[in-house]
């Protein structure tokens, strides 16, 4: 849905432990963004340098604590 529309938004609190379901995410303050995507759970993946403003179009299982420097992140689905 990378140039789609999305319904709905929360403020993502990265977690190593909780399920956060997203199909977005939007980065308010740049740095890195570690995420497990849901069709590789138990894999991090790690978007290093998002600048502030993007939208990274991954559906995540979690948006992970360890690896994440990024702030203000918000969820969209």
């Amino acid at each position: 849905m990378a140039n789609g529309s999305y319904s709905a938004a929360a403020a993502v609190v990265p977690s190593d432990t909780a399920a956060q379901r997203f199909l977005g995410i939007y980065v308010g303050g740049a740095g890195n963004v570690a995420v497990e995507p849901r069709d590789s759970i138990g894999t991090t993946f790690v978007f290093t340098a998002v600048p502030v403003g993007t939208i990274l179009p991954v559906a995540t299982a979690r948006v992970l604590a360890t690896g994440t420097t990024a702030t203000l992140l918000i969820g969209l689905t």
